[in-house]
């Protein structure tokens, strides 16, 4: 079981990594809940695969602290949406 769980954990880490994917796009293309990817990628991607890690963390850090901008985008067009 875990080969499979430590191998799920290096395909979300690789999916991150070359499209730049935000935990909720990762879970939505994998089909599994957005605890499970945060849990693969911060907890067990890191003893699964070390340096994989470290990149995803990279990405990781970018999507959380641009995140506030996503939200805000949102907000202004469902807003621009209300008043049309």
């Amino acid at each position: 079981m875990t080969d499979t769980i430590d191998e799920r954990a290096r395909e979300l880490g690789l999916y991150v990594l070359e499209t730049g994917a935000t935990v909720r796009a990762a879970a939505e293309r994998f089909g599994v809940s957005k605890s499970t990817v945060h849990k693969d990628l911060t907890e067990r991607l890191e003893r699964a695969d070390r340096l994989l890690w470290l990149r995803v963390r990279v990405v990781l850090d970018r999507n959380k602290a641009e995140r506030h901008l996503r939200g805000g985008e949102a907000t202004r067009r469902r807003y621009e949406r209300i008043r049309d």
